[in-house]
């Protein structure tokens, strides 16, 4: 019996409301396997959490959560009870930087049954690698002074090892998908930091001489990611140019409700952390129509990443029969619930054992 230990983090708004019913979709994908069990500890870290102690997560919350072997997050913020960069800060970065998942990886693809924001015959299908610990959300920086004086000063911090750790990750998914990647950069407008990308993703492109390259500054790079997704297959970016394309991609998928992401530790020194693209949602809070794919699909590649592969594939094919069949949340043009979407997500993963 192989046994994956999970921490499971439901957060804020509707975290709370989908995270049930995806680990009963993990549960019912273990149960087809036959020889899969998932093990679910449950922590209440949120801004909820943060208004009793004073804290996204106890001192010892890393030492916890090492215990397991990933962590299942939901959604983090409430801005109407937590500022979201005390929320996001105190648990989310928190723990991406403690494990040191440097890799953040989202999926986008033309899902059957949900109309895209832009019509693509063929279907688009791209992944985004966004480079994950350093770059523009780099903690240097600082303030002095006040009123008119006031100064602030954000350091963007690139090191040739994450960058190319970045790189070499796209390069090689590429060759396991249709060959290419686009590499993001604004080298015409920044001019230390994305030359130097430039100059790191040209050095590591001749090691894949087999791979189409292509360079693209962010702000084309984003227009052509609406008008024409199909013709991207892997992205590599840093961190703040991944965070905005990713959230672009799934908005083109036709919700962002719907997107998926893992956050690697790619020595598995640490566990690595799976959770959807989109935030907490608070205006629809207790509505019950909060999208359930976007976790769904998150465990999707938590499976890929445990190397069940096929039972992943299973899932994300039985997620893409419910929406074809017309089961779907109204952000995707829909009239069912949440719990209506995803127990028949169940219900079709149970008939095949």
């Amino acid at each position: 019996m192989k046994q994956i230990k999970l921490a499971v983090i439901p957060g804020d708004g509707v975290g709370v409301e989908i995270m049930p019913y995806a680990t009963k979709v993990l549960d019912a994908v273990a149960d087809l396997h036959g020889g899969l069990k998932f093990e679910h500890e449950w922590y209440p870290y949120s801004c909820e959490y943060y208004l009793e102690h004073g804290e996204m997560m106890p001192k010892d919350g890393l030492d916890q959560l090492s215990q397991h072997d990933a962590v299942f997050l939901g959604a983090v913020g409430n801005p109407k009870l937590v500022a979201d960069h005390i929320s996001l800060w105190g648990l989310l970065i928190n723990i991406r930087r403690g494990f040191k998942q440097t890799l953040n990886i989202r999926h986008a693809k033309q899902l059957r049954g949900i109309q895209p924001m832009v019509t693509n015959p063929g279907g688009f299908d791209l992944i985004v690698v966004r480079e994950n610990s350093e770059g523009e959300y780099s903690e240097v920086g600082g303030r002095i002074h006040s009123g008119e004086d006031e100064v602030v000063v954000q350091n963007a911090v690139f090191t040739r090892k994450a960058t190319e750790r970045a790189m070499r990750y796209a390069f090689d998914l590429a060759k396991t998908r249709k060959g290419h990647v686009t590499s993001a950069t604004k080298s015409n407008g920044i001019v230390f930091s994305m030359p130097f990308w430039d100059e790191v993703f040209e050095q590591v492109g001749q090691d894949y001489p087999d791979i189409e390259k292509r360079t693209a500054h962010i702000d084309a790079l984003s227009a052509f990611l609406v008008s024409k997704p199909a013709e991207f297959d892997v992205i590599v970016a840093s961190n703040l140019f991944g965070d905005i394309l990713t959230d672009i991609s799934a908005a083109v998928m036709g919700s962002i409700g719907i997107g998926p992401a893992a956050n690697l530790n790619v020595d598995g020194t640490h566990p690595s952390m799976f959770e959807p693209v989109h935030g907490s949602a608070p205006d629809i809070v207790g509505r019950g129509i909060a999208n359930p794919i976007g976790q769904i699909w998150t465990a999707k590649m938590m499976l890929d990443h445990f190397g069940e592969s096929e039972l992943a594939d299973q899932l994300l094919t039985i997620v893409e029969d419910v929406t074809e069949a017309g089961i779907k949340t109204p952000d995707v043009g829909g009239r069912s619930t949440t719990g209506e979407v995803s127990e028949e997500i169940i219900s079709r993963i149970q008939q095949l054992t």
